[in-house]
């Protein structure tokens, strides 16, 4: 069974495109946690182009007040900014990104050796009971980069899964990023280190990353789960990804 995080910078992403508050981030958050989803997840960025800090401050209260059980990520890069917000809005995850703020959007993972340093100040800055620090990792990491990134101190990686995304109209090409993917994860969990997986992630390509990547215990999807909402709406939506991912109770 691997757990289903909402991504929501989609949605804020459209509010934003008027002066409106719909469609409401909050809103969409409800119907996607009572649709069975395991948490929410938000990409807040320095130019608030989707997610804006009012946002994370009332996907907080809500997840506190009424959804006690769901789990908080926030990811980002760890400037001094970020972590002060971290510090305010204490999530049960942080996941740590490589982006420069300009980034549309994240598309590499971390230097684990160049920049082990600096990842084992950040982590040891974050950790606290009850939190789980995660790093975006390139699929082709393999042993020794998984293996470095555990000696930072963090609990998981989180592959990063958009090259095999990318690869919907060319199999041969999706087959090895798969056995990228796999060979990382492995090598992840025989070591101990935990694995979420995101980006591009969708209906018709989960099943196959589910087959030959067993062991990855939470993704995070956006794009693709609006890009389906708009058809099928947020709840039947959450329903499929779920019954893909072998979540449904």
């Amino acid at each position: 069974m691997t757990l289903l995080s909402v991504n929501l910078n989609a949605v804020a992403q459209l509010r934003n495109r008027r002066d409106l508050p719909w469609p409401s981030v909050t809103g969409i958050a409800r119907v996607v946690l009572d649709a069975g989803a395991s948490g929410i997840t938000i990409h807040p960025r320095p130019d608030e182009r989707h997610i804006r800090r009012t946002d994370v401050f009332e996907l907080s209260t809500l997840l506190r007040s009424d959804y006690p059980n769901a789990e908080f990520n926030i990811e980002g890069y760890p400037s001094e900014d970020f972590l002060a917000l971290i510090d305010q809005v204490d999530p049960e995850q942080v996941t740590l990104v490589p982006d420069d703020p300009a980034q549309a959007t994240s598309d590499h993972g971390w230097d684990f050796h160049g920049q082990a340093d600096f990842l084992a100040s950040v982590i040891e800055r974050l950790n606290k009971p009850g939190r789980r620090i995660s790093l975006f990792c390139d699929p082709d990491a393999g042993s020794a980069g998984v293996a470095a990134a555990k000696a930072t101190g963090a609990d998981r990686i989180e592959l990063f899964t958009g090259p095999y995304g990318a690869c919907f109209d060319d199999p041969a090409r999706a087959e090895r990023e798969l056995a990228a993917l796999a060979e990382t994860t492995e090598a992840a969990l025989a070591i101990g280190l935990g694995v979420n997986a995101g980006h591009d992630l969708t209906l018709e390509n989960l099943p196959a990353f589910q087959a030959k990547v067993p062991g990855v215990a939470e993704v995070s999807i956006g794009h693709g789960i609006t890009a389906d909402a708009l058809l099928m709406g947020f709840s039947e939506a959450v329903r499929r990804y779920r019954d893909v991912l072998g979540d449904l109770n």
